[in-house]
């Protein structure tokens, strides 16, 4: 726990008095090998390169088609910076590129568009993975940067090379869409386990299975939703300029699927605000459910103390030493004593049950 908190004030500290548009990874992922593959493709024609060197990109720049350059590996700052210097992106942006604690916002250029949004899935161990995501979009080519190989876009990748929807007939203002519409199909999915999380730890409160490590469930459950809530909402904003803006580059027949895209938006975001709620709620119910748990076993305490007092009093009495006290002498004593105790609990008993204490 100490480690990874002094790695993250050192990654705050770095960002701290750098100069303005400088490239500087600010991050926690490190991949030694930078991938980038090339999908240049027109209606009737498709091919797929992945590439060994930055500069064997620049060439898509001037292409008659359009071309989708994946970038994958944030660490790499010089490949970056020469990819986007040929590409014309603003020094600012690519500062913004590679700080991973960028906010998701959109910038608007006179040739180009630029997007930048949160990536967000579970892994094969129910891990919730956040990647920083960045779009620049021109007139023929959609350049995306991500933190690592891993991503949410083999759906757009098959109906490339399938030919499948209108990807390879729109323009790269759709494909961007397009990109943007699965990193929002898997905050679905991500909100929708989340919901799973809520609902049953909301059973064991109401089932009354609670204990230690139901506080620590609750406090990670909270930490995993505000951490989702800060990647979603600002996208509303994203594709509410993307749609409402007046641009050459998003033609009129792509508003369309942009305006659905902010509907889904405002969407997922209700939904994770409603779960946030939930799960604020969930504390109070713990401690609701222990302040029960409390109060059970102090009633039987209660209960049974109340029904040792009379005969504690009974004991007291008759186990006093005295010479003269009446009933010494009586040859059943001790076993009327017995009786009258035996009576004095039962009578209890059923007194308690009848009010319904017990």
């Amino acid at each position: 726990m100490r480690k990874s908190r002094k790695n993250k004030v050192k990654s705050k500290k770095s960002i701290v008095n750098q100069i303005p548009g400088k490239v500087v990874y600010v991050g926690e992922k490190q991949t030694q090998d930078t991938l980038i593959e090339v999908f240049e493709y027109s209606k009737d024609f498709l091919t797929y390169k992945k590439l060994a060197q930055v500069e064997d990109a620049f060439t898509y720049k001037d292409s008659e088609n359009i071309a989708w350059i994946d970038f994958d590996g944030l660490n790499n700052t010089k490949a970056i910076e020469s990819l986007g210097n040929h590409f014309g992106l603003h020094p600012l942006l690519l500062e913004d590129i590679v700080n991973t604690r960028q906010r998701p916002k959109i910038d608007v250029y006179e040739d180009y568009i630029f997007l930048q949004v949160k990536m967000l899935y579970y892994d094969t161990q129910d891990v919730l993975i956040k990647e920083h995501v960045s779009i620049a979009f021109g007139e023929n080519y959609v350049i995306s940067f991500q933190e690592a190989e891993s991503d949410v876009f083999d759906g757009v990748r098959e109906r490339l090379q399938n030919a499948q929807g209108r990807l390879r007939t729109f323009k790269t203002d759709y494909l961007a869409y397009a990109l943007l519409d699965a990193i929002l199909d898997h905050y679905f999915e991500v909100v929708e386990q989340l919901a799973e999380k809520v609902e049953n730890l909301e059973d064991n409160l109401f089932t009354n299975n609670v204990n230690n490590q139901t506080a620590l469930d609750i406090q990670e459950l909270k930490r995993e939703i505000i951490r989702v809530r800060k990647a979603i909402f600002p996208v509303k904003e994203v594709i509410a300029r993307l749609e409402n803006g007046s641009h050459k580059l998003i033609e009129a027949r792509t508003k369309n699927y942009l305006r659905d895209l902010h509907d889904h938006g405002i969407q997922v975001a209700e939904n994770i605000e409603i779960y946030r709620e939930m799960t604020w709620g969930l504390m109070d119910m713990y401690m609701s459910s222990i302040s029960n748990k409390m109060n059970e076993v102090m009633k039987v305490l209660t209960i049974m103390a109340s029904i040792f007092i009379p005969l504690t009093f009974i004991a007291g009495i008759y186990g006093m030493n005295f010479d003269h006290m009446p009933e010494l002498d009586l040859e059943y004593g001790y076993y009327y004593a017995w009786g009258v105790m035996i009576l004095i609990s039962l009578a209890l008993v059923i007194y308690f049950k009848r009010k319904n204490w017990w």
